[in-house]
């Protein structure tokens, strides 16, 4: 009865398009002429799969490239340096620039420690230079000789820039003489690289016989800055003993005698505050004293220390009040 129920359920159906059906493994192929049925299913029974029909595209199939079939893709070997290059460099994140940042820091201690380390070492130097220094130098009054006649200098005077004394006499024949020419050759090459800062000094240790007018034309063959002092016994006495310089003229020489005068051969080197620096004795030769005296200089500039002009004799000429009565 139930076999007769499903089957009277059927109705025939024309359609004008062939109908594909798939019922499981198989199909049935309906012809145009043919009818076809509809059934209706039970709960026990599935309804058949339709196949949608695929229409064709109306647009052209372009075919599909992979990454690998790229023409501009580099090679292998290409890839491989680009990695070790990536690799080298690294990335520079946060973290990176922390890191930059924390060691320029570093760095910038490090110097200004270094720095302030170096400055203390130049003071120290300087200090124990100064402990160190013989007791060199001192308060004295002389006079410069000139062509216009006597000007009254002191020991406060040679202060401002740096001077190179020198005790002899305007009688010495030969060692006096070649003192002076070495030192006048060391301020010529002195003063290309720094200008005049040295105040060349000639001091007479024979006054009974070096006068004015006789200093004056004994220096004028050397250094045109060099300045020339001369006075009375005593005042001649107590400037070699600032200097610690020995000379044998005995007070009471008669100045129309016939005599050498036993004295020490140095030129001291004074600093602008008119410290003692450094004795050259006749040993020294022109270059010794020129690498030793450039070597001073280069030490007080690098400490930042004031020079002035060398103009000792231009000043003393300047002032009026200084002038000596013949």
């Amino acid at each position: 009865m139930t076999r007769l129920l499903r089957t009277s359920s059927l109705q025939a159906v024309a359609g004008p398009s062939t109908l594909r059906l798939q019922a499981g493994v198989g199909a049935a192929v309906l012809a145009p002429s043919q009818p076809c049925a509809k059934r209706s299913y039970g709960s026990l029974s599935r309804p058949p799969r339709i196949a949608p029909r695929v229409q064709p595209s109306p647009f052209p199939q372009i075919p599909r490239r992979f990454a690998s079939s790229l023409p501009n893709e580099p090679s292998e070997s290409e890839q491989r340096e680009k990695a070790k290059d990536r690799a080298a460099v690294g990335p520079f994140n946060a973290r990176a620039a922390a890191l930059f940042i924390v060691t320029g820091v570093g760095l910038f201690i490090y110097f200004q420690h270094e720095r302030s380390q170096v400055a203390a070492r130049k003071a120290a130097d300087t200090a124990s230079a100064k402990v160190g220094r013989p007791r060199i130098g001192g308060p004295f009054e002389l006079t410069m000789a000139s062509e216009e006649g006597g000007y009254r200098v002191t020991h406060e005077d040679i202060e401002g820039a740096f001077s190179l004394i020198y005790f002899g006499f305007t009688n010495c024949p030969d060692i006096c003489p070649e003192e002076l020419d070495k030192m006048g050759e060391v301020i010529k090459s002195v003063d290309k690289d720094h200008g005049p800062i040295i105040n060349p000094i000639f001091i007479s240790c024979d006054p009974a016989r070096d006068n004015l007018q006789l200093v004056s034309t004994y220096i004028a063959d050397f250094h045109p800055r060099l300045v020339g002092l001369t006075g009375p016994y005593e005042a001649v006495k107590a400037a070699c003993k600032s200097y610690r310089v020995y000379f044998s003229t005995p007070p009471n020489a008669d100045p129309s005698g016939d005599y050498l005068v036993d004295h020490s051969i140095f030129f001291y080197l004074m600093d602008p505050e008119g410290r003692f620096v450094d004795a050259f004795g006749r040993s020294a030769g022109k270059e010794e004293v020129e690498t030793k005296v450039r070597d001073y200089i280069k030490k007080w500039k690098d400490q930042g220390l004031p020079i002035s002009k060398a103009d000792l004799k231009e000043r003393v000429k300047a002032d009026p009040s200084r002038k000596v009565a013949a």
